[in-house]
């Protein structure tokens, strides 16, 4: 019964801070970095600005768990895949929060295009659902995205994405609408080793968030990053293994009121270029 009262009182602490079918952010990497992640380029760009993916060469998929402030019922799970062809990336993303009892879902078909190497613009459509039970049914709703990527110096990229243009409408009642939220940022490299993303985000009905992180590669194997934001206030830590073409990332936040939230992701990248090589051979 306590359980089941302090479950509701985080769902409900979250929709008051913040609307319904938030657009949950996926993957440890970014998560470890503050999720300033709109100028990053990855598989994880399915989601987080899908722009990114115009400069994914090989086909790319991964998975990622978040337990938030350590309880499973409101845990965030994600799947993304790229997939390059001759005239762009396609890619797919896949969401989900909640548990039996209240759940949201999100499901994203994208497309990326690359124009040269220092400018790539995407669209995506989305179908976001919500499932309450106990009778009460499900509701979805149709929404956009939007974003573009630009690289004006080599060591430098810059990001814009927006999602749910078009206050896409998700119930009649109160006219509740899914949010409508605008991301800009940029990421830095110092030096093949260290990389700074920092970012804006505004949910039009709420202030401005904050974003910032750092990603250093210690050796050619292992990454250390840490982060933060505001809005809620959040510190990030994490880790990354890169082992060929497997990859293993784990984070984690904390929020002073609410706790710790670890975050694990795993990636795979097919070697484009080593099949052909071997079917040349």
């Amino acid at each position: 019964m306590k359980k089941q009262i302090f479950i509701a009182s985080l769902l409900l602490f979250a929709f008051i801070t913040k609307a319904g079918n938030e657009d949950y952010p996926i993957g440890a990497r970014s998560a470890a970095m503050g999720n300033a992640s709109v100028s990053l380029s990855d598989m994880w760009s399915a989601h987080h600005n899908q722009a990114g993916l115009g400069f994914v060469r090989n086909i790319s998929a991964g998975v990622s768990y978040e337990n938030r402030f350590m309880v499973k019922e409101i845990s965030v799970r994600g799947g993304v895949l790229a997939i390059p062809v001759k005239a762009g990336t396609f890619g797919l993303c896949i969401t989900n929060f909640g548990y039996q009892l209240y759940s949201e879902n999100k499901y994203s078909l994208s497309f990326a295009k690359a124009f040269g190497n220092k400018f790539s613009a995407a669209i995506a459509m989305d179908y976001l659902t919500t499932r309450i039970a106990e009778g009460y049914g499900n509701k979805g709703a149709l929404a956009a995205e939007a974003g573009i990527q630009a690289k004006p110096i080599k060591a430098l990229t810059i990001g814009a994405h927006v999602f749910n243009p078009t206050r896409a409408k998700i119930s009649a009642y109160d006219d509740e609408r899914l949010p409508t939220i605008i991301r800009l940022g940029a990421d830095y490299n110092f030096s093949d080793k260290v990389v700074l993303a920092i970012e804006t985000q505004k949910d039009i009905k709420y202030k401005a968030e904050f974003k910032a992180g750092l990603e250093y590669k210690a050796v050619k194997e292992f990454y250390l990053r840490i982060g933060l934001s505001t809005n809620p206030t959040l510190s990030t830590f994490g880790f990354g293994l890169n082992l060929k073409n497997f990859k293993a990332d784990f984070s984690g936040s904390y929020h002073q009121t609410l706790g710790f939230s670890p975050q694990l992701s795993l990636s795979y990248q097919f070697n484009k270029a080593e099949k052909n090589n071997a079917s040349a051979e």
